[in-house]
C-alpha cells in the first residue's frame, strides 16, 4: 500500500547572485550624455575598465546613502588621494546630493555637487516625458574659481528618445566664439544594428569651417546581442572613426555560467550557482599623419576580463601595452554593504609593481542574497515541470531559465530587470 503523504521532492535549485554594481552609477546620469557616447558598448566597456583599478599608490573611498524616510533622495561622498601626501598633490573630494522623481526611473532628476576643486558647486538637471520620448537637461557651475571659457558657465540640451531612435543637441547658454552647438548626435537601431554620428566642433575651428572639418564628426557601427539584465548573456562588436582621424574597434561580451557547489549552509536541493563573466576588447589606431591634439592618444589597446564567483567576490585583470592590473574586491551585503578593493599595478616599462585600495560603503541599491528570498534562485532547464513542486516549500515559483532567455523579466527585482526602456 502505498504512501499517501509522500511528496515528490523538490527540483534543484540553482543560486543567482546580485553583481557588484548594477545598475552603474554611471546609468543614473545617462540623460546628461550623449547617447553616441554611451552605446556600442562603451559604458560597459568604460566599468569594465575602469571599476575597482584604483590608481597605483592611491587610495579612494566613496560612501553612497539613502535615507530610510525617503528613497527619492541620496547622497554620494568620495575622498582620494596619494598614500605618500605631497603638498603638491592634494586630497581631492567632493559630495553630491540627487532627488530623483521616481525610484525606478532615473531620467528625471535634480542634484547638487560640491568640491574643492573646480567646479566647488555645480547644478544639474533633466526632466524626460517617457510618453512623448521628448527630454531636456542642463548643468551649470554656480561657483567656480576660474571660468576661462562659455561652458564653464553652462550647458544645457534637448534629446528624444525611443528604443529605436535617439537624437539631441547640446548648446552653452553663451555663445561660443568658435562654433554653435556644442554637439548634435543621432543614433538609430534597426534589429541588432545600431549606427550612429556625432558632430563636436573643436576649439580654434574657424566658423565657416567647421561643418566641413572631418575633425569635428565621429561615425560608428555596432552590432549587439542579448538584453542589459545580468541574467541575459550579451555581445558587443563596435567599429568607430573619431574625429576622422582615429578608428577604434572595440568587442564586450557578458557571460552567464553555471558551476556546481556543495555548500553546507544550503538547503540539499541547491546544487549550483550563477557565474558572470566580462571581457573587453578596445584597440585604438591612428589613420592619419597629421599632427593632431593632443586630446587624441597615441595608437594603443586594452583587453580586460572580470570573473564573479559569488555574491562577495570580485577579481579582474587589465593589460594594456606599458602595464597590467590585477584586482580583487570583497563585498558583504550588510545594510548599508560594505566593499574593499586592492589593486596591484605592473609598469612593464620601469619594472616597478605599485599597489592601490578602495573603500566603498552604500545602501542605494536594495540589498540582496542568494538565499532566503526565492526571487534569487533560477530552477535548472531540465527540472522546470517540477517548478510548482517548490510552492509547497516557498510559496513561490522560482524565475524559469525559459523566462530569461524569452526576456520575460516581470518577476524579476528591480537591479535585475533591463536597462533597455530608451536607446
Amino acid at each position: 500500500m502505498g504512501n499517501w503523504n509522500s511528496k515528490e521532492p523538490p527540483p534543484p535549485l540553482v543560486l543567482v547572485p546580485p553583481l557588484f554594481d548594477f545598475p552603474p552609477l554611471a546609468a543614473r546620469t545617462r540623460m546628461l550624455e550623449s547617447s553616441y557616447n554611451l552605446l556600442f558598448g562603451k559604458l560597459a566597456l568604460k566599468c569594465l575598465f575602469e571599476d575597482y583599478f584604483d590608481e597605483a599608490r592611491h587610495f579612494s573611498t566613496r560612501i553612497m546613502l539613502k535615507p530610510i524616510n525617503d528613497p527619492h533622495v541620496d547622497l554620494v561622498a568620495t575622498v582620494s588621494g596619494a598614500f605618500d601626501h605631497t603638498p603638491e598633490e592634494k586630497f581631492v573630494g567632493n559630495a553630491q546630493f540627487r532627488w530623483q522623481s521616481d525610484i525606478d526611473d532615473p531620467h528625471t532628476f535634480m542634484d547638487l555637487f560640491v568640491s574643492n576643486s573646480d567646479p566647488v558647486l555645480r547644478m544639474r538637471s533633466c526632466a524626460y516625458y517617457p510618453k512623448y520620448g521628448i527630454g531636456a537637461f542642463g548643468s551649470f557651475p554656480l561657483l567656480a574659481k576660474k571660468r576661462s571659457g562659455p561652458e564653464d558657465y553652462g550647458l544645457m540640451g534637448l534629446r528624444y528618445g525611443s528604443r529605436n531612435l535617439s537624437f539631441g543637441v547640446t548648446v552653452t547658454p553663451l555663445p561660443k566664439p568658435n562654433g554653435f552647438p556644442k554637439n548634435i548626435w543621432f543614433v538609430s537601431k534597426m534589429g541588432r544594428i545600431t549606427t550612429g554620428v556625432q558632430y563636436e566642433p573643436l576649439c580654434g575651428t574657424k566658423d565657416d569651417m567647421r561643418w566641413k572639418d572631418l575633425m569635428n564628426w565621429s561615425c560608428a557601427v555596432g552590432y549587439g546581442l542579448g538584453s542589459s539584465s545580468p541574467l541575459s548573456p550579451s555581445f558587443n562588436f563596435g567599429l568607430e572613426l573619431a574625429r576622422g582621424s582615429q578608428f577604434i574597434a572595440s568587442f564586450y561580451q557578458h557571460a552567464v555560467v553555471q558551476r556546481r557547489v556543495k555548500n553546507p549552509f544550503e538547503e540539499d536541493e541547491v546544487v549550483g550557482i550563477t557565474n558572470y563573466i566580462d571581457f573587453g576588447f578596445e584597440l585604438q589606431t591612428r589613420v592619419d599623419d597629421a599632427k593632431t591634439p593632443s586630446t587624441i592618444s597615441d595608437s594603443t589597446f586594452q583587453v580586460a576580463a572580470s570573473w564573479q564567483a559569488n555574491k562577495n567576490f570580485l577579481l579582474k585583470g587589465k593589460v594594456g601595452p606599458l602595464s597590467s592590473t590585477l584586482a580583487m574586491a570583497f563585498k558583504s551585503w550588510w545594510q548599508p554593504s560594505f566593499t574593499f578593493s586592492i589593486s596591484a599595478n605592473r609598469d612593464r616599462s620601469i619594472g616597478k609593481t605599485s599597489f592601490g585600495f578602495g573603500i566603498r560603503v552604500e545602501n542605494l541599491r536594495q540589498a540582496s542574497y542568494e538565499r532566503a528570498d526565492p526571487n534569487y534562485v533560477m530552477l535548472t532547464p531540465s527540472k522546470e515541470h517540477l517548478a510548482e513542486g517548490t510552492l509547497w516549500k516557498i510559496g513561490k515559483r522560482p524565475m524559469l531559465q525559459s523566462d530569461v532567455d524569452s526576456g520575460n523579466f516581470d518577476g524579476l527585482p528591480r537591479e535585475l530587470r533591463p536597462l533597455e526602456k530608451i536607446l
